[in-house]
């Protein structure tokens, strides 16, 4: 496996390999500073991002490397080179390359082309850098048996919502999007993939569109911005009445599990799509996700260049 282009694309052995990786960067961040020493990893970010720009650079540092950052605007790209062009480019004087970006397409072109490992730090259709990110947290709480245990996001049925079903697929999990139905449910294709996956690992996937029935006796409740980057403001209106029944409240989250957590993969909006009592709230554990997203991308980064993750 060279890239990191989906969740889906993930094993299981991959997933238990990069927690573990994860978990160990966490106590000592330097215990493999020798890994990229006296090389660079590109990070390429046409999308904002404050948690993705920080982890990477901090997690190619910890390796001993050093990090580029880089803007379409600062690229030829930005004048017409192609991606599969800026994919060799980039190949010849870097280890690695993560991209932020809009459309998977260009993930997947970037993959396609270039010689080192393409790491998807988000893009419109999945976050898998986010998602494992939120396992290890939930492994840090819950431990390794999952087994009667539901884990639910309530929300939009967006990038996010993709990577929290294929995820919990591939871990055998038990994993719920409740969303509104219609056009902000999750992609039809993206279900059936998911659900496939979670057949062959003992995992079970269900859609729902009851917010209440989604959160009762739930181990985690998981929530995403109402309006995501590139949504169009003339749907702000009609997508907040829509999803308004999906906030997750202190009534909603007094219904989950007595020992229960509310994740999120921030920026968080109080007030629209969770309680500021919740998310400032003790059963809160965004922070400790946020702070994995450095362990996680530093796993994947250390296992991608070594060659060790099978898909």
């Amino acid at each position: 496996m060279k890239d990191l282009l989906k969740t889906e694309h993930l094993s299981r052995a991959d997933v238990e390999l990069l927690l573990d990786t994860a978990a160990r960067f966490a106590k000592d961040p330097t215990t493999a500073s020798d890994t990229l020493a006296h090389k660079s990893v590109a990070v390429y970010m046409s999308k904002p991002s404050t948690r993705t720009r920080l982890a990477t650079e901090t997690a190619v540092a910890h390796l001993g490397g050093t990090p580029i950052f880089l803007r379409s605007d600062e690229l030829q790209i930005g004048r017409g080179e192609t991606i599969a062009d800026t994919a060799k480019v980039i190949s010849q004087f870097c280890s690695a390359l993560l991209i932020r970006t809009y459309a998977q397409a260009e993930v997947d072109e970037l993959g396609a082309n270039a010689t080192i490992p393409v790491i998807n730090g988000l893009t419109d259709y999945d976050h898998p850098t986010q998602a494992l990110a939120d396992w290890i947290t939930i492994r840090e709480k819950f431990g390794k048996d999952i087994s009667g245990r539901k884990f639910v996001y309530l929300g939009d049925g967006n990038n996010v919502t993709t990577a929290w079903l294929m995820m919990g697929a591939i871990m055998g999990a038990h994993v719920v999007a409740a969303t509104p139905s219609g056009k902000w449910a999750p992609d039809a294709k993206v279900v059936e993939t998911a659900k496939k996956i979670a057949l062959a690992n003992g995992g079970n996937v269900e859609i729902t569109h009851d917010p209440i029935a989604a959160a009762k006796d739930a181990a985690v409740l998981y929530t995403d911005v109402w309006m995501s980057m590139g949504d169009p403001e003339s749907e702000r209106k009609e997508k907040e009445i829509a999803l308004a029944p999906f906030k997750i409240t202190e009534k909603l989250m007094s219904t989950a599990a007595s020992d229960s957590i509310f994740m999120h993969c921030l920026p968080a909006h109080r007030g629209e799509e969770v309680d500021a009592a919740v998310i400032d709230g003790p059963r809160s554990v965004i922070w400790r996700e946020a702070f994995h997203r450095r362990t996680t991308i530093q796993a994947i980064i250390f296992h991608l260049v070594r060659g060790e993750l099978k898909g």
